[in-house]
This record gives structure tokens, sequence and C-alpha cells, in this order.
């Protein structure tokens, strides 16, 4: 293999491609990632047997072929190359090693055989179909805040994506993680019936990235029963899919809640986060106290001190007491409404509490209540 690349384009690429690469890897090869020179072109290749990132980019071929180098070293020497300069790269197959040359910096590295490196298998069949990348970015942050780190609940661990159950024909992302759950909605056009998939949480960050760089750009999606994979460019990426039944996250979901106080988000952010300077590590419980026109957040921490504020709402029920972790509340706020007006919908200090954006319908999230 000889092959000439752009540095900028070739730290991109290695940029995304070292971020599936685990550092410290049990299998060798696992730790490199796959540089394979064709037709005109460089196609970079990493995975870490659960999710595959592949990327190509413009290059001059003066020989064709593969092979796999160190992942992480590889990106530490091109990030550190002067910007604008060429890099060429050339494969002795007799010594196993790679010459990088770059101007008058030379570097030799130890390759691995190609033939050793595991490769993902295409997602042939499943259910295809396309969504901007914006769109996708958006209803990914709103929904990824609540996925659970519990690994006996391993099916809680991803971002459940199914068409919506309603027959709107919208495509539904849920996560949650037994104390809070985030729902949204995307319309897509021509979306075609799947069964609901589970994606697992490293693969949400990269789907999510992929969605943000292809912005107003359409993402193309494919669904089957074990894999997903996205397109967009030049770049693919596939992960397998958690293998787990998603729990009846609808029977989570309050319908009588008929108690609605309505104030503006980052009010309500700002003053969670004052009082609960002096709140327990632990809990991080605050009170909520719903008044006509008023809430009161208060926090007692008797190994620190107290915290109370006032805020204006709209709000015209009885009064109630209820209490929530303020880091959850601040998430939820932070993920779903940085701005503007949000609803509380509330039932009694016991029930499940509904979160959501006064303009936002498609989307809302429920919160357990904590005795305080």
């Amino acid at each position: 293999m000889n092959i000439t690349v752009e540095r900028a384009a070739f730290l991109a690429a290695l940029q995304r491609a070292h971020r599936v690469v685990e550092r410290r890897n049990t299998i060798p090869i696992l730790a490199n990632v796959l540089l394979r020179a064709e037709g005109g072109s460089l196609t970079l290749i990493a995975t870490d047997l659960d999710i595959e990132i592949e990327d190509t980019l413009p290059a001059e071929c003066a020989a064709e072929g593969e092979i796999t180098l160190p992942a992480h070293t590889l990106l530490d020497i091109v990030r550190k190359l002067p910007e604008g300069v060429q890099i060429k790269l050339e494969f002795n197959a007799e010594k196993g090693t790679a010459t990088l040359r770059a101007g008058r910096s030379r570097f030799s590295l130890q390759a691995l055989p190609s033939s050793e490196f595991p490769s993902l298998s295409r997602v042939e069949d499943g259910a295809a179909f396309e969504v901007p990348g914006h769109a996708l970015a958006d209803v990914l942050d709103r929904v990824k805040f609540a996925i659970s780190t519990e690994e006996t609940r391993y099916y809680l661990n991803g971002i459940y994506l199914h068409r919506d159950p309603e027959g709107s024909g919208k495509l539904r992302l849920v996560a949650t993680d037994g104390h809070r759950l985030s729902l949204a909605s995307l319309a897509v056009e021509g979306l075609p019936d799947f069964h609901g998939v589970i994606v697992p949480r490293k693969a949400v960050d990269e789907l999510s990235r992929m969605a943000q760089a292809a912005e107003k750009a359409s993402l193309a999606l494919q669904i089957s029963g074990a894999k997903l994979a996205a397109t967009f460019g030049r770049a693919r990426f596939t992960t397998k899919l958690i293998d787990g039944t998603f729990p009846d996250y609808g029977r989570v979901i309050p319908a009588g809640n008929a108690l609605v106080a309505t104030l503006q988000a980052e009010e309500l952010a700002s003053a969670v986060d004052r009082v609960g300077t002096v709140s327990n590590e632990r809990g991080r419980a605050v009170k909520f106290t719903f008044q006509p026109g008023r809430l009161v957040l208060e926090v007692v921490n008797p190994d620190a001190g107290n915290a109370s504020e006032e805020l204006d709402i709209a709000y015209a029920g009885e009064e109630m007491s209820i209490g929530f972790n303020g880091r959850y509340v601040g998430d939820l706020l932070t993920a779903t409404a940085k701005t503007g007006p949000v609803e509380i919908a509330l039932n009694d200090p016991g029930s499940p509490t509904i979160f959501r954006r006064v303009e936002a319908t498609d989307a809302l999230c429920v919160l357990m209540p904590m005795r305080v």
C-alpha cells in the first residue's frame, strides 16, 4: 500500500474512528484501525465488536492494499503534524511496518495483518428510511439523559426506538432508568413498520454526533432485528442492538394529572441549582410546594444548612408539597426545555409527575417523586 492524503481529512476520519477503539484491549487487533486503499480513496474502519465506524476520504493511491495500525498512536501523530501538509503512508510487507512521512517528519509504526481484523456484517434486511440530521440529533438529546447505567437491567441501557404505537407514523424514542422517563417523537415521511429496537448508550452517542454533522441533510437509517446502520455522505456507522425487551413504558405515563403549573424553564433550573447547593449529595432532595401563583423550593440538610426560594408561577390548584431529586430536575430541563415556558402536571405527592415544554406536543418527561 502506498497512498497520499490531506492531513485535515485524515485527522477528521481518525477522530471519528478512535472513539470506538478502547485504549485497553485484551484483543490486540481491536486497538488498531483498518486502512484500506483502493480506487482513489482511503477507507478507515474501527470496531469494538459491538460498534463499527467506517469513513472514506479521497486519496492518491500509488499502490492499493490494506493494513491495520494502532488507532490512538496514529491519531496523536497526525494531530501534531502541521496544518496543510500532505501525508504519505507506505506499507512494508516484509517488515510488517508502515512508514508515515509528512514534510520533514518520519514515523515507522508496527502493523498487524488486516486478515485478523473483525468486521460487523452489513445490515442487509430490515426497515430503511431517512431522517433530517438536526431533527434526529434534537430528539436524541431530549431522551438520552434518562438512559440507565444499572447493569443488572441491561435492557434499560439504551434508547428504545420504535414506531409510534398510536398510529401517527412517527418515530418514537424512549429512555428510562426507573426514576425518570423521557419520551420524544419525530415525524418521518414514509416511515415503514418495524419491530422496536434498543440502541445502546455508546451507539446513541455516536449516532448523535453523526446526526449533528449531517445538520439539515438527511441521515439514512437501516434497522434489522439485531443491528442498526446509519449512513451520511461517505461515513457509515453500524451497531449491534441490545437483545432484550423494553418494558411497557405506557403504563408509567400518568393520564390523570389535572393540576398544572406553568413557569419559565430557565428560572426553575437556576432556582433548583441554587437551593441544591446545600442538599445532601446522596439524595439531592428538593421540596416543591405549589401554591396559587407561587412555587416555594426548599432544601433542609442538618449537616450543611437550609435554603429556600420562591418563584412566580401560573397555578390555580390546591396547595401541594412534593419532593424531587434536584439533579434529575436540572437534567430534564437542560435536555428538554432550556428556555421558554414549561408545564408541570401533578396528581398527588406520591404519584409520577409530568414535565413538558408548553409548545412541545411530541415530548415529555416523567419524574418519580421522593420523600422530603
